[in-house]
């Protein structure tokens, strides 16, 4: 189930859509998120990774989410038994699967032509507003920002070790450092890279990049490299995975 094809196979199936079945989470969610057990790198697998961040908000409800007929997720997907797509079945059941949560999509909000039950079609009506209501009430996570950097110094004799100890000495409410490296320019010269996390409503990275810029000794300029919304959750914890 962890093996990279397999994560890269569950990535790609999860790549337009929020839950493994249907508008709504569901056992089959929970099932998948548990077989994981652990989040993805979410540079490797972006639509993966925003799919566990977001089942992850719904944990402490794993055990009143829709039952799906008490189904194993061989009946999502074409499984082998490492958890991805059997061989030569990837193309075909990504293709299947998708048919099939269409028409389960369509089967739980809408008529096939058939008379429905009317007791029935209240009691879906009632589960889902009870579920609308229930995320509703849920206190949102402040937006935040993960942000990779370029750090650029003036030549091979400046410090990288005192630079980088100048820019992780730059402690904010809302800021948290993660992952760096350094990258080869050429004639010696070299460059900073690292990971950071904002909370949108506390840490400007325009400022934060005039600050660091501020240390003209070791600094020539800074430049942004990626930008992209954080899943909700545990900074601390999530940040590691960039």
């Amino acid at each position: 189930m962890t093996t990279p094809e397999s994560l890269q196979r569950w990535d790609t199936l999860l790549r337009d859509r929020s839950y493994v079945a249907g508008f709504t989470p569901s056992q089959a969610d929970v099932q998948l998120y548990k077989a994981m057990g652990s989040p993805p790198a979410a540079s490797e697998f972006p639509h993966l990774s925003r799919w566990f961040q977001h089942v992850a908000s719904f944990e402490g409800e794993f055990a009143s989410l829709k039952n799906e007929g008490d189904k194993e997720l061989s009946a999502y997907l074409p499984l082998d038994d490492q958890g991805g797509f059997k061989t030569g079945d990837r193309a075909a059941g990504s293709k299947g699967v998708e048919a099939s949560n269409v028409e389960e999509e369509v089967d739980l909000f809408a008529s096939d032509g058939e008379e429905e039950d009317l007791e029935a079609l209240k009691v879906r009506e009632a589960r889902l507003m009870e579920y609308e209501a229930r995320k509703a009430s849920k206190v949102k996570p402040a937006a935040k920002t993960a942000v990779t950097l370029d750090i650029k110094t003036w030549d091979d004799e400046t410090s990288m070790k005192d630079l980088e100890a100048n820019v992780r000495n730059m402690e904010k409410d809302g800021l948290v450092w993660g992952h760096s490296k350094l990258v080869a320019l050429g004639f010696g010269i070299k460059k900073l890279q690292i990971d950071l996390v904002v909370e949108d409503a506390k840490v400007s990275v325009q400022d934060l990049q005039d600050e660091i810029e501020e240390d003209e000794d070791h600094v020539q300029s800074t430049d942004v490299v990626s930008i992209r919304l954080y899943p909700p959750g545990d900074v601390q914890r999530s940040i590691w995975e960039y």
